[in-house]
């Protein structure tokens, strides 16, 4: 697989570009699923880009939309073709945020509110290790080592010299003061944590208890950007059986400016880094 194709990020961008050409048909979702006889929930998933697409279906959406174009159809259907192929990750398994990782993968930047834990982008592998252990009680030795080496591997992002990842991540406080794996493990931690928040793409806060109430209690999200301008923005949220991804432009707007009320209330970054490192201290003692 070429290393510029992005399978997760072909099938957002091609199921966008079968959605427009439905809009400018005038069809409804419903509508085309009647033509084409299969479920109105099957054009949804291949427009929202959770579901690969075939070609075929490329061939029989733009037969139904009138498409007369021979190069829009060969262009949808190249697109098509890419997005069967396989990212990275696939290399690991089953990953059961995979979807997730492709966007991550392709993003520009990420802006986190993490409200238990240390982001994963920012973990060392001693934190991992302890955190799948302790949240997945039930997953075997084998299944842990895979996802820790998935999440090592998602931080050659922040390490990258030609266009790393832009990370901005609001920390509450109740993330250093759990203590996960051992007081030694945390110490590490917060060591790696404050080195990484000097990286000039990398800013980190901390949102303090004192500061009480506040628009991140509902947990945690993050929301990714994108480079290319066709590519929306997303607000990720992470369930324990499925995930939840907002693309529509107001709810993205929402979470945006939530996320500008949590940056405006934490610490600032030399704070910030300062607390970490009094906090890192404790674990010493």
């Amino acid at each position: 697989m070429a290393s510029n194709v992005n399978p997760t990020v072909r099938r957002r961008r091609l199921g966008q570009e079968l959605r427009r050409l439905r809009e400018v048909k005038g069809m409804t979702a419903e509508e085309v699923a009647e033509r084409l006889l299969v479920s109105q929930s099957k054009i949804s998933r291949l427009e929202n880009g959770r579901r690969s697409i075939s070609q075929r279906d490329v061939r029989d959406l733009c037969g139904v939309y009138e498409v007369e174009d021979q190069r829009v159809v060969e262009s949808l259907m190249e697109m098509a073709r890419d997005s069967r192929q396989q990212g990275w990750w696939h290399a690991f398994g089953d990953i059961p945020y995979s979807v997730y990782i492709g966007l991550e993968t392709d993003a520009e930047s990420l802006r986190v509110y993490e409200p238990q834990i240390i982001t994963g982008l920012l973990q060392t592998r001693s934190y991992a290790e302890a955190l799948i252990q302790g949240a997945l009680p039930e997953t075997s030795a084998a299944d842990i080592d895979k996802r820790v080496q998935v999440r090592m591997r998602r931080q050659e992002r922040i390490a990258a010299e030609n266009n790393p990842l832009r990370l901005w991540v609001v920390l509450d406080e109740a993330a250093l003061r759990r203590v996960v794996g051992n007081n030694l493990v945390m110490r590490e931690q917060l060591e790696h944590l404050a080195e990484m928040s000097q990286l000039p793409h990398v800013t980190v806060q901390v949102l303090p208890f004192g500061v009480g109430a506040h628009p991140g209690l509902n947990g945690q999200y993050a929301i990714l950007e994108f480079a290319d301008a066709a590519d929306s923005s997303v607000v990720y949220l992470e369930g324990v059986t499925s995930d939840l991804y907002l693309e529509k432009a107001h709810d993205v707007q929402k979470y945006a400016v939530m996320y500008e009320h949590l940056r405006a209330q934490a610490l600032n970054v030399d704070q910030s880094r300062q607390f970490i490192t009094d906090a890192a201290k404790e674990y010493a003692r």
